[in-house]
C-alpha cells in the first residue's frame, strides 16, 4: 500500500538525516581537536577582582538560562571567575584581554572598559579619581608554585594567558586596579584567602625564589 511505502520512506529519510548530522558533528569535533592548541576540550579557571579608585567594580549580571556573560568558550557566571571551557583553537583565546572582549568590555595595557549593571565604564591611565589623584591601570597576578603563592605585577596584562588549572588555587588570582602606582597590591581573591586559612596554601614567596 502507498501509506506503508510513505512510512518507510519517511523513516529512511529520518535515519539518513540523523546519520549525516552525527557524522558532521563528529567530523567537526575531530577537526577542531586536531587544529586546537589544547588538543581537545579544556576546563581552566582564574579568579579576579577589579578595583577602581578604591572601590570594587561589579560586572554586569548574567541573564537567561545560560547564566553567563561572554561566549560558550570564555565567560563569567557572576562568580568573579574566568571560565575557559571547551576546545581552545588559539592560545590567545586564554588571555585576559580576550576574556574582557568576550564579556563586552576591553582591556589594553593602559585602559579598561567594563560592562556594569547601568552602563559600560572606562578607566584610562591618567584619568582623575574623586580624591583628585591620577589613576593608572595596573594588573597583579597571584600564581602558585607547589603549595605556595607569589605575586607579580604584569606589565603586559592584555596578553597574559591564565595558568592551565581547573581549580583556583592553583589557578591564578588576577587583581585589576586603577589607582596610584604601586609595586604590589594588598588585594587578594577570596579563594586564595580561604585556601591559606585552611592550610591548603602557604603565604607569599618572593618572585626570585621561583626562578
Amino acid at each position: 500500500p502507498l501509506s506503508s511505502f510513505l512510512k518507510k520512506l519517511f523513516f529512511i529519510s529520518i535515519v539518513c538525516v540523523v546519520t549525516l548530522v552525527t557524522f558532521f558533528l563528529a567530523g567537526t569535533t575531530i577537526y577542531l581537536n586536531s587544529i586546537s592548541v589544547s588538543g581537545g576540550p579544556v576546563h581552566h579557571h582564574a579568579d579576579f577582582e577589579i578595583w577602581a579608585c578604591g572601590k570594587e567594580i561589579n560586572l554586569e549580571d548574567p541573564t537567561g538560562l545560560s547564566n553567563k556573560i561572554g561566549t560558550s568558550t570564555v565567560h563569567e557566571h557572576n562568580d568573579k571567575r574566568i571560565h575557559v571551557e571547551g576546545v581552545v583553537v588559539k592560545k590567545e583565546d586564554e588571555n585576559i584581554g580576550r576574556f574582557f572582549e568576550s564579556i563586552g568590555g576591553k582591556l589594553t595595557n593602559t585602559s579598561i572598559t567594563l560592562p556594569t549593571h547601568e552602563e559600560n565604564i572606562k578607566f584610562t591611565s591618567g584619568d582623575m579619581c574623586e580624591n583628585g589623584n591620577a589613576g593608572f591601570l595596573q594588573v597583579f597576578v597571584y600564581r602558585v608554585l607547589n603549595d605556595t603563592y607569589y605575586q607579580e605585577k604584569n606589565e603586559n596584562p592584555m596578553n597574559y594567558i591564565i595558568s592551565p588549572h581547573s581549580n583556583v588555587p592553583p589557578g591564578d588570582c588576577i587583581i585589576v586596579e586603577f589607582g596610584s602606582v604601586k609595586t604590589k597590591t594588598e588585594k587578594i581573591c577570596e579563594s586564595f584567602k580561604v585556601a591559606e586559612k585552611v592550610g591548603k596554601l602557604k603565604g607569599e614567596i618572593k618572585p626570585s625564589q621561583t626562578r
